[in-house]
């Protein structure tokens, strides 16, 4: 018996070594695409009778003959005959093969890949395209390049005639083929169209599958085409909008993986062809929107402006500034009160069109003047008045309606935030006024939260709103809400805090001159001039006189918390005795009351009281070397006689009247009247009272 490796010429043919038979099992199960785990046991993935797994399978494992076969373990083959089981292919017959079939699989892989690179870049190059016309040039030039065709065309669906017609064509010759129209079901396309289906023929001339025309077999014969694909351009996935061709003028079979690849393009194709089409639409009706974009366009303008004032907390003014400078003209706004009062004054008719605009919840035209009412939950807070406008497009009624929304918004907040303000400058004042002991550097840091510097000298002050001519009802509730706001507005616009006590405001102001924003120590009569100016600007807002007394000076309420305290009764004293004086409406602390005021005050000042009264003459006399000062107090110890008063003085009687007549000058004129004469006797005793005791 022959060996296994026995070469003779006539011996069996040699066995197949265990190593080559091993590469060629993992070639098989290269072919068949196994997965990596299958080459660490062949025999348990696939066919276990076959060869070439046996052969890998045995290459794995030990050497030894199999003890059931006597099969050479490392080949797989039949050791008599050296030929593979089933088959009697030889081993490198089986060897070419293999390696042919893997060579076609990576031939269809990179063809593959080429085609949908080429797809890729297609649709690429299709989104950057804006022109319908170079769109529909791309898709078919395109698709021939893609399928290497010698013809592309597209059709495309006409709903209004239910047909589909030639639009452009790539690669065609025939004038005929090039003006084609197909009716839905009529050959190739006409099918596609109508089933949204694809269809390929090797041969359209003598496939049966299609219904044929004379125009459509006329103009395809004439250009020659035999070989046809055709796909449908499908939106959404149903709606057929054309269709994709590519054709040869010879016979060719189009493979499953080309007309998935046509198909593909397609989709894309339809995509880039709508979105295309859309484009020209929206650029066509763009064009003849031009002056509408722009009229949105400026509403949009002033609606971000607006929503960015509201945002950093602008005002109304903000808001009229932006309206004029959108829609021009002349704008203003007028809180209700303000219009109440202008149309009973001039008996205009802003009244009735706020109230129509409030009514309709619109704009509404009164003259050259467009209103919108601003509102909040029903409230009237006041309106925009646009003017110079006799007519105004919808937009820009609507872009003022907004602004009156807008403006009850920042209406509702300004508010908001000056009750809650309002709320924290109360709370503050009313501790200053309870409590003596409070910490102040608390204090400090409240205030300063309200804008408010308690370090100043500031002056407490009692205010009340009297009835403004006999037989007037006192005031009834609304005015004393009226002047409770114009207190609280007055309190915020100069740095002071405001609550109530005893039914009416009380404020606490710092001392500044009139007129001036400068702080002073609160001599020059500052405490004064800040209760006049008070009286003044609560009086004209309410519509009514408003009474104002003050306190004297408190140097810093910070620093000393119960001075504040102190101090309001002073005010409260001062207030009651201007209107026992019948000087209801002014404003006055107890300096300006004479000697009044040295009742009630608790420093009884009888120096102010004497330098307030009869300081002109008392200086005078310093500098001159004169006596005003001995004359006037002999003139009224005289029982107010000339010519007594010179033989008190020892001196001609027109050098008293000359004396007299200085007085009047440095006085004024009415220093004889009896209530000035009453503060200027006192004055004269106690100055020789002061000066008696050294004082």
């Amino acid at each position: 018996m022959r060996s296994p490796t026995d070469n003779s010429a006539d011996g069996p043919e040699p066995a197949v070594p265990e190593a080559e038979a091993a590469c060629l099992g993992y070639l098989e199960l290269l072919t068949r695409g196994a997965p990596a785990e299958a080459y660490d046991d062949p025999a348990a993935y696939g066919d276990p009778a076959s060869p070439a797994a046996s052969a890998a399978s045995a290459a794995t494992r030990l050497p030894g003959a199999d003890p059931g076969t006597g099969a050479d373990p490392g080949t797989g083959a039949d050791p008599g005959t050296g030929a593979w089981a089933g088959g009697g292919v030889s081993a490198a017959e089986r060897g070419k093969q293999l390696a042919l079939r893997i060579r076609a699989e990576l031939e269809a892989r990179r063809r593959r890949e080429a085609e949908l690179t080429a797809l890729f870049e297609t649709v690429h190059d299709l989104a950057g395209l804006r022109d319908l016309d170079d769109v529909l040039q791309a898709i078919v030039q395109r698709a021939r390049r893609l399928l290497s065709t010698e013809v592309a065309y597209m059709t495309l669906n006409d709903p209004e005639r239910g047909d589909t017609y030639m639009r452009v064509t790539e690669g065609s010759v025939s004038a005929r083929f090039q003006q084609l129209r197909l009716g839905m079901g009529e050959g190739l396309g006409g099918l596609v169209a109508q089933t949204a289906r694809p269809y390929a023929t090797q041969n359209y001339p003598r496939d049966a599958r299609f219904q044929h025309t004379d125009p459509i077999d006329s103009g395809v014969g004439e250009e020659g085409l035999i070989a046809i694909l055709g796909v449908p351009l499908l939106l959404g996935g149903r709606e057929v909008i054309g269709v994709l061709y590519a054709a040869d003028r010879r016979e060719r079979v189009f493979e499953p993986e080309q007309i998935a690849l046509l198909r593909s393009f397609a989709a894309h194709a339809a995509v880039a062809l709508d979105n295309t089409r859309l484009l020209s639409e929206t650029t066509q009706a763009l064009a003849g929107l031009r002056a509408v974009n722009e009229t949105i366009r400026r509403a949009s303008d002033v609606h971000d402006r607006l929503t960015e004032l509201v945002l950093r907390g602008g005002g109304v003014d903000d808001v009229t500034r932006a309206l004029a400078e959108v829609l021009g003209g002349r704008v203003e706004f007028g809180e209700r009160a303000e219009f109440a009062e202008h149309g009973e004054r001039a008996d205009t008719a802003w009244t009735s069109a706020i109230e129509r605009s409030r009514r309709d919840g619109h704009a509404v035209r009164e003259g050259d003047t467009w209103v919108a009412a601003v509102t909040a939950g029903g409230e009237l807070l006041g309106a925009l008045l646009l003017h110079g406008h006799a007519e105004l497009a919808p937009v820009d009624q609507r872009t003022l309606e907004r602004a009156a929304m807008v403006t009850s918004l920042l209406q509702l907040a300004r508010r908001s935030a000056g009750e809650a303000e309002q709320r924290v400058r109360g709370e503050l004042l009313d501790d200053l006024l309870d409590a003596a002991h409070r910490d102040p550097h608390l204090l400090r840091d409240r205030a300063a939260r309200v804008n408010a510097d308690l370090d100043l000298p500031h002056t407490v002050l009692a205010v009340r709103l009297d009835p403004s001519g006999q037989g007037t009802q006192p005031p009834d509730e609304v005015d004393r809400q009226r002047l409770w706001s114009a207190a609280t507005h007055l309190a915020a616009t100069r740095h002071g805090l405001a609550a109530t006590r005893d039914g009416g405001p009380v404020l606490l102001l710092p001392l500044r001159r009139p007129g001036s924003a400068r702080t002073v120590d609160g001599g020059d009569g500052a405490v004064s001039g800040t209760a006049r100016q008070v009286a003044a600007e609560l009086g004209r807002a309410v519509g009514g006189p408003v009474t104002v007394g003050a306190s004297a000076p408190v140097p810093s309420p910070a620093a000393r918390p119960g001075s504040v305290a102190a101090a309001y009764p002073e005010a409260r004293r001062c207030l009651e005795a201007l209107s026992l004086l019948g000087r209801s409406g002014e404003g006055a602390a107890a300096e300006d009351l004479g000697f009044l005021g040295l009742l009630l005050t608790d420093a009884r000042d009888v120096a102010g009281f004497v330098r307030r009264t009869l300081g002109p003459a008392l200086d005078y006399d310093e500098r001159r070397g004169t006596e005003l000062v001995a004359t006037l107090d002999a003139y009224f110890a005289s029982g107010a006689s000339p010519v007594r008063a010179k033989e008190m003085l020892h001196v001609h009687v027109n050098t008293v009247a000359q004396r007299l007549e200085r007085v009047g000058r440095l006085l004024g004129d009415d220093w004889q009247e009896p209530h000035r004469a009453l503060e200027i006797q006192l004055a004269l005793r106690l100055h020789r009272l002061t000066g008696a005791l050294g004082g």
